[in-house]
């Protein structure tokens, strides 16, 4: 194939196809009309002798050639990309830029939100995507599908493997409702243990407080299973309890008419979040200031969780 021949742009339109597996979605994220981006599909099965997307009942499928070059493309325009950009300096409140990051709803609300209120003002040409967690979360930090990938350290027994930084620690802490008719200032163990329990799960798998009630031998009356972020929301006006972190539990307790309590469990140990990010990026500019910026986010502690001392705990 002769290279001169080929529009670099239609590089880009297959990489933006590949993210989105949408026209329309690829179309937006280009800033060009669908029409527009209907033709440089047409244009791109042409170059490869390929369909590239395919209709897969409501929505459209990846053909298992445009599959395997996806991330060869990637690899190589992110590569023009650190050619073409100054590599020492990055200047976010002219640069236009977006940014990927993988989070839980917790993460998003008690952590990344701060952020994210205040890009209008530092930084407003760049575009934050928060995707949400999954078990393929990953798989897709992997195929730099995302630039971060935010994560309990517990949750992550492969976080030696990839570059990664400490964020803070946040303990748990027991919900209740804030009229509870059996738990004055403190809850008992025994309290803890009969008292109907609502147990947070995030997606298939249990909470990372659970497992260890598990492992440290707690008893709990389970009576709800429900996601993590919408736990706190269910306790008002009920016998139930919960252990929620205590960053998210701060955040919404007024909303959510609860209290909140120590734990009658000395063992129980607090999460630690982390960032992990791939070697690919480790000496981005840029990248280097989404990394910083959040880690700032984390040592000014907003909601008023547990943080680490800059540093803590980084591999970078």
């Amino acid at each position: 194939m002769d290279l001169r021949r080929v529009d670099l742009n239609l590089l880009v339109a297959f990489d933006m196809l590949m993210t989105e597996r949408s026209v329309t979605r690829a179309a937006r994220r280009l800033s060009i009309g669908q029409s527009s981006m209907s033709a440089t599909l047409a244009r791109l099965r042409k170059l490869f002798d390929d369909p590239i997307l395919v209709r897969d009942g409501r929505g459209s499928v990846p053909t298992p050639l445009a599959e395997s070059l996806a991330t060869p493309v990637h690899d190589l325009l992110t590569s023009v990309e650190a050619v073409l950009e100054p590599q020492d300096s990055f200047d976010p409140a002219t640069a236009v830029r977006s940014f990927s990051v993988i989070a839980n709803d917790y993460l998003t609300m008690t952590f990344l939100q701060p952020f994210i209120a205040g890009l209008a003002t530092a930084a407003p040409g760049i575009h934050l995507t928060v995707q949400p967690m999954g078990d393929d979360a990953v798989d897709r930090l992997r195929r730099h599908q995302a630039d971060l990938l935010v994560i309990p350290r517990e949750e992550l027994q492969e976080h030696a493997s990839f570059p990664h930084r400490t964020l803070f620690h946040d303990r748990y802490v027991v919900a209740a409702d804030r009229n509870h008719p059996e738990i004055g200032d403190r809850i008992t163990l025994e309290q803890f243990s009969t008292l109907p329990y609502l147990a947070a799960s995030s997606g298939r798998r249990r909470s990372l407080a659970d497992k260890q009630l598990d492992f440290l031998g707690i008893p709990r009356n389970v009576g709800i299973t429900t996601g993590l972020g919408v736990a706190p929301f269910l306790i008002r006006d009920t016998r139930l309890i919960a252990l929620v972190h205590e960053r998210l539990a701060r955040l919404i307790a007024d909303a959510a008419g609860i209290r909140l309590l120590d734990p009658p469990i000395p063992d129980l140990h607090p999460i630690t979040e982390i960032m992990v990010w791939t070697p690919r990026t480790e000496s981005d500019a840029g990248h280097r200031w989404l990394r910083d910026a959040l880690t700032t986010l984390a040592e000014t502690d907003p909601v008023g969780g547990r943080t680490c001392p800059s540093g803590e705990g980084s591999a970078s």
